[in-house]
């Protein structure tokens, strides 16, 4: 390994090259994901340079103390298989202390993941697709938009499903309407369901998708993917909800692609009942 090379936090604007390179691997991020990225934890992105030169990137956000997530794991194909992957991977292990830290890893590498302490906890879909739009019913569900009066019971909500406390990421992520545009079914601390679409590179995702009950999800869905304007929506639904597995194939969407939620220490006991499309793949 080259001597100049070097791992540091990551500068401003470093996290747009990191989310074009996840573009480049057909991650498909959103095109305005940075700032909302940054604000759940501003020291957990890296940049691996040689000089000035960036030639890789990892992530790992801390959610609290017994929980971290860790995402954006890149080389340049020009610059792999030199060993600037694996600083880059105990740079951001070491980061992440004794909390656990939890992955969505593309099959391909789960052995490589297992071998540094993660665990398969279930499988992620992503299911995607020109979606359709079902006679769903929904009567007496009413869904209205996130506003700025909602984050508060909005928060409470999510601290319920995910498994650790993301306010600033949250209020950056559904508060930003110009950018994401986000629904949700209840009010104050009776919340039953929340979701958020956002445009990505390539059409537009949904996540995440929370709710009590799927006729809940299915109204959400029916209110976001219009939003969409006839382009394709994706959602990464946790296999083991077969809920959400029969939402996603309700609104005409199919698999295109599967990750492993892999932890590393305690996995976290997580309501898959409740969550029909996770938030994101690089934050969990």
């Amino acid at each position: 390994m080259k001597s100049t090379f070097a791992v540091r936090t990551m500068r401003a604007g470093e996290l747009e090259l990191a989310l074009e390179w996840a573009r480049q691997e057909g991650w498909n991020p959103g095109v305005d994901d940075a700032l909302a990225f940054w604000e759940a934890d501003p020291s957990g992105f890296f940049i691996g340079a040689i000089g000035e030169v960036p030639v890789g990137c990892i992530s790992v956000v801390r959610y609290g103390e017994s929980f971290a997530f860790l995402g954006l794991y890149i080389v340049h194909p020009e610059f792999r298989g030199q060993g600037y992957g694996k600083a880059l991977w105990n740079k951001g292990i070491a980061f992440a202390g004794n909390r656990t830290i939890g992955l969505d890893g593309v099959v391909a590498q789960r052995e490589n993941y297992r071998r540094s302490g993660f665990e398969t906890a279930y499988r992620t879909v992503r299911y995607g697709g020109i979606p359709e739009m079902p006679d769903i019913g929904g009567a007496g569900i009413d869904v209205g938009p996130v506003t700025q009066d909602k984050l508060e019971g909005l928060l409470r909500y999510d601290a319920g499903i995910f498994p650790g406390l993301r306010y600033s990421f949250l209020t950056a992520w559904c508060n930003a309407p110009e950018k994401r545009k986000s629904f949700l079914v209840g009010s104050g601390r009776k919340i039953r369901g929340y979701g958020t679409i956002r445009r990505c590179f390539e059409g537009y995702k949904v996540g995440p998708l929370f709710a009590n009950r799927a006729d809940v999800a299915s109204a959400l869905l029916a209110k976001l993917v219009p939003e969409a304007k006839g382009r394709p929506v994706y959602l990464d639904v946790p296999a083991d909800n077969a809920a959400a597995i029969g939402l996603a194939e309700t609104f005409g969407l199919s698999p295109v692609f599967e990750t492993a939620r892999m932890y590393r220490g305690e996995a976290p006991e997580m309501p898959l009942g409740r969550i029909f499309a996770v938030t994101t793949l690089e934050l969990g």
